[in-house]
């Protein structure tokens, strides 16, 4: 009878390991059954993305239990076309794109953004003291800005297409004539300028009412109406991630460089020099509701511009362009 209890008890105790090794090995399927996510880039890698690089870097987006890849764009990659194809998750983007895809039937949605401003300005010679200077001047515009800030910036100071030349990401025609004024990324351009020796400045569209984000979230409707959960998750861990980048660019800047092998430590350190400077990401509406943010009264004022410049229909329900429920109280202040 003794031995029959002790064989029974040995039983039990065999089946109760079983059990609790069972349940280990479940719930560590649970941690690690992570979301694969792809996110397409709107560049070459750079320091404008170094927040999302931070949140892959540092393990950000694995906390929040996602496994995300990031995709390099470039100038013959369509981003609303590859999401709309289900070719990546989220997207780096652009008001006025998501605004005229819109416009075009598009199921696009912006739900977050990196910076509350646009990043876009114009680099000019040391005579030029405003914005509104320019009268005078040779204004080279890329075929992106004829369609996006340049109508803007003819209404606003009354510039015409008669002065403007199409600007092919060379600065040699900047150097060499003193009287060009060319569009210009205060990391990029002004970068180049100051590595060649030549006396510049920068003035940001932004600081002069250009109303557009940059560097957005931007996913499919479905995707927010099916997956909200997803959403939250990495809109909230790519805030952090430029929370951290601001503080220690280090993790990221590594894999930068590694996606993109033109990308060197003295550019990397400017840039995010130039993001710290404008508060592009902790300024504006970010400094007091938190990194991220976006407001209606912004995406309307874009809305406002569009179509006062004759970029967008009136009437287009720009509504669907963008939802602030993923960021209007996720608070991760600067």
């Amino acid at each position: 009878m003794k031995k029959q209890s002790m064989q029974k008890r040995t039983f039990l105790r065999h089946l109760a390991a079983l059990w609790l090794g069972a349940a280990a090995l479940s719930v560590t399927g649970l941690a690690h059954a992570e979301d694969k996510v792809t996110l397409l880039s709107n560049w070459y890698a750079q320091a404008e993305h170094g927040g999302f690089y931070q949140a892959v870097a540092k393990g950000i987006y694995k906390k929040y239990g996602m496994d995300v890849t990031i995709k390099m764009g470039g100038p013959q990659v369509n981003n609303m076309q590859i999401l709309v194809a289900g070719q990546a998750d989220f997207s780096m983007g652009y008001d006025f794109a998501v605004m005229k895809g819109i416009e075009q039937g598009l199921p696009l949605v912006t739900v977050g953004t990196s910076f509350q401003s646009d990043l876009q300005g114009m680099m000019t010679h040391d005579d030029v003291t405003s914005l509104g200077g320019l009268k005078s001047k040779t204004i080279l515009v890329a075929g992106s800005g004829q369609s996006s800030w340049w109508p803007w910036l003819k209404s606003k100071y009354g510039y015409t297409d008669a002065q403007s030349k199409a600007y092919t990401f060379n600065l040699q025609p900047f150097f060499a004539d003193p009287n060009i004024a060319q569009q210009a990324y205060p990391s990029s351009e002004l970068f180049q300028a100051d590595k060649a020796g030549v006396k510049s400045k920068f003035f940001l569209f932004a600081s002069e009412g250009y109303p557009p984000y940059g560097t957005t979230i931007v996913t499919l409707q479905k995707t927010v109406a099916t997956k909200p959960d997803l959403v939250q998750r990495f809109v909230k861990a790519t805030a952090e991630g430029w929370k951290s980048y601001l503080e220690d660019p280090a993790p990221a800047n590594a894999l930068i460089k590694a996606d993109n092998k033109n990308m060197g430590d003295e550019q990397l350190a400017y840039a995010l020099g130039k993001l710290k400077e404008l508060k592009v990401v902790t300024g504006g509406d970010a400094a007091k509701l938190g990194i991220g943010v976006m407001t209606d009264e912004r995406w309307k004022q874009t809305y406002d511009v569009m179509v006062a410049t004759g970029l967008l229909k009136a009437g287009t329900d720009y509504h669907k362009a963008y939802t602030t429920q993923f960021v209007k109280d996720m608070k991760v202040m600067p």
